[in-house]
């Protein structure tokens, strides 16, 4: 092969490392509008993930965040009504990846809380563990390949 053809696949190679790269940037940085209405109750799991009882989406609250996968990909917020932002699978807790997929089911019997006692109660509490948690990375790990 003579030196054009090399330098026309090193090219070639380096405009897809580098489109790959600023995609997955910009994907990172979308912002999404969510209308998933007012939640009246959660529940949580024993795994310490809350879930909006009243609702037909997913919507899951564990380690200070709102989370809501849709169409294989997840959204995060810290509060219910968003910002929503995509957040890449390597940065959802692994915890989120073990709910099972009937888990209103297993856990109907599980206590419900309302909601405005619940955010005054406990979402304030986890907006102070939060705040302290950014100054490390969160111990338990993190999802990836499920």
């Amino acid at each position: 092969m003579n030196k054009s053809l090399y330098g026309f696949f090193g090219f070639v190679l380096i405009s897809m490392f580098l489109f790959i790269g600023f995609a997955g940037v910009a994907q990172a940085e979308v912002n999404v509008n969510i209308n998933i209405g007012q939640p009246r109750e959660m529940v949580m799991m024993p795994t310490g993930i809350y879930f909006v009882q009243d609702s037909n989406v997913d919507v899951f609250f564990y380690n200070g965040y709102w989370w809501y996968p849709r169409g294989g990909s997840w959204y995060r917020a810290g509060q219910y009504n968003g910002p929503w932002v995509v957040v890449q699978r390597n940065y959802v807790p692994a915890y989120l990846f073990r709910v099972p997929k009937n888990y209103r089911a297993v856990y109907k019997n599980e206590r419900r809380i309302n909601y405005g006692q619940w955010k005054n109660n406990y979402g304030q509490s986890k907006k102070q563990d939060r705040q302290g948690k950014m100054q490390g990375r969160n111990k338990e790990g993190r999802g990836g390949k499920h």
